[in-house]
């Protein structure tokens, strides 16, 4: 389980700010001098975190990685909306000025009675989801409609660790808060909405916190939607995913990654200027990776299945070899630390190949 990988394996990446999940495969790509790399769960461009890259074989395991519940931690601010329910988006223009923003406690009380438990969620519009082949952010930003359908999703934790109260720019999303305060988690703010010293500023709330949830939720859309049931409106200012499954930003091989800007000139001649991803260890980017039989122990969560040679040979031909399962596991050989294929249960006392390994 300790052996170097050579041609294959997975890396978990600490994504930065800036940039997307196809800017770091591009980046592995570059370290490792193959083609063949993926990644398992899209980040938008300001969330940072955990990103779990496969090479070589270990491409096929992103499959299973992609259905795994994730923890990220957010900051959503209340009070103002954006085109993209993030601070990368559009400031939407509000009606009136808020001026009166509820307590912690009824915060709470709203996201325990409509966004825990299995809920019902519409993405948003700038999302990677596909509509007849094409992405939704890119059929938003033509500036087509995009109606998405809501969808079922598990929200098993989303708790609130901070609340903050003060006022942010009414021209830039994302701006940092001033005069923060923080009172009684019983008591709400009514803001100074008359006499401001400073222009183009308005009271808002913000709310640090921390979201477990299946496969297929928007963060985004959650802020956005808790926005909407306070009557507030809302977006995101800071997301950060710390865990996918087993893999987690806490893992002692994660690896780093910077953002440094990049000028080119495009195939209209015009000069371009923007974010690439680049790793801050490449040269020993292999030494960071999982191998195929440790990635995939992590990848389907589940046990080992320890084979023969004769089995391994066996599988690889398709055939079935006489083990009892009754889940998906993963086939290997242990002494030569060989992962063979995924193997699911045929009939009693049989298990066959599903993905196979050469």
């Amino acid at each position: 389980m300790t052996t170097k990988p050579d041609n294959s394996g997975l890396l978990v990446i600490d994504k930065p700010q800036g940039v997307t999940s196809h800017d770091v495969v591009a980046a592995v790509r570059g370290a490792l001098q193959m083609k063949r790399v993926g990644h398992a769960g899209t980040l938008d461009p300001m969330a940072t975190g955990v990103l779990v890259v496969g090479f070589g074989n270990a491409t096929r395991l992103l499959n299973y990685i992609v259905d795994h519940d994730k923890t990220y931690l957010a900051t959503i601010r209340l009070g103002q909306r954006t085109t993209t329910d993030d601070a990368d988006g559009e400031l939407l223009p509000e009606e009136g000025t808020i001026a009166e923003f509820p307590s912690r406690q009824t915060v709470e009380d709203v996201i325990a009675h409509h966004f825990t438990g299995r809920i019902e969620q519409v993405p948003n519009s700038y999302s990677a989801i596909k509509i007849n082949g094409q992405r939704a952010y890119d059929l938003a930003r033509e500036g087509k409609d995009v109606d998405l359908k809501a969808r079922p999703v598990t929200i098993s934790e989303f708790s609130v660790s901070a609340v903050r109260y003060g006022y942010a720019s009414t021209t830039c999303a994302g701006s940092p808060l001033a005069d923060a305060v923080e009172i009684a988690p019983e008591e709400s703010w009514h803001a100074e909405t008359d006499g401001q010293n400073e222009p183009n500023m308005q009271p808002v709330m913000e709310l640090d916190v921390a979201v477990t949830c299946s496969a297929g939720t928007y963060i985004r859309a959650l802020g956005r939607d808790l926005g909407s049931e306070l009557g507030l409106g809302g977006h995101l200012t800071m997301l950060r995913r710390i865990r996918v499954g087993r893999f987690s930003v806490d893992m002692p091989n994660v690896m780093t990654a910077h953002t440094e800007a990049k000028t080119f000139t495009n195939r209209e001649g015009i000069e371009v200027t923007r974010n690439r991803a680049v790793l801050d260890d490449a040269e020993h980017a292999v030494d960071h990776a999982l191998d195929l039989v440790a990635s995939a122990a992590a990848s389907i969560s589940m046990d080992m299945l320890p084979v023969t040679e004769q089995e391994a040979t066996d599988l690889r031909f398709g055939r079935r070899i006489a083990h009892d399962i009754h889940t998906t596991m993963a086939a290997y050989v242990p002494e030569t630390n060989d992962l063979v294929a995924i193997v699911e249960r045929a009939k009693r006392g049989e298990t066959k190949p599903v993905a196979v390994f050469n």
